[in-house]
């Protein structure tokens, strides 16, 4: 049985139950304080600093242990934290989850898309689009989805035409 909790626990839907609880909670502080923005900004430079290599071999040291984990992870991330973000961070170490940090980012973030009724498309074109094709392809994803739309804008010149 420990297996299959084991193996679930690596799978995206694993993760994503593993970083949950975490993504709600600070999600529910950042609502409160009205601190959506500060927190998207705060996830996302920790989930960075842990996913760097270097951070990432320190992190695997066996003789590391979990307090000084939570040390080095508040160090790394240097003034940009706060009080809230460090006792984040001392708190992951403990329960060994500093590796989910990324997924706590994304989970947090599409909680403050719901919350605020806004999400992201991705598109990828060809080539360069203009800003009344950007205005359009926008504009008919929120009549179709009902909420407003932040357009992520890539090109890839292998495709033939169109977009993605």
């Amino acid at each position: 049985m420990a297996d299959t909790n084991a193996q679930h626990a690596e799978t995206p839907e694993g993760e994503a139950a593993l970083a949950r609880p975490y993504a709600r909670a600070v999600f529910e502080l950042a609502q409160s304080k009205g601190q959506f923005q500060e927190w998207s900004e705060r996830l996302a430079l920790m989930a960075a600093v842990v996913s760097n290599d270097s951070m990432k071999s320190a992190l695997d040291n066996p003789r590391l242990t979990k307090s000084d984990a939570g040390k080095l992870m508040i160090r790394a991330c240097g003034e940009d934290i706060g009080d809230a973000e460090a006792n984040l961070l001392k708190m992951l170490a403990e329960n060994d989850r500093l590796d989910q940090l990324p997924m706590i980012a994304a989970l947090y973030n599409r909680f403050r898309d719901d919350a605020e009724g806004t999400v992201e498309a991705e598109v990828i074109s060809a080539l360069p689009l203009s800003e009344a094709q950007k205005s359009a392809i926008a504009n008919a994803l929120k009549q179709r989805l009902g909420r407003d739309v932040q357009l992520n804008c890539s090109v890839n010149e292998d495709l033939v035409g169109g977009a993605v």
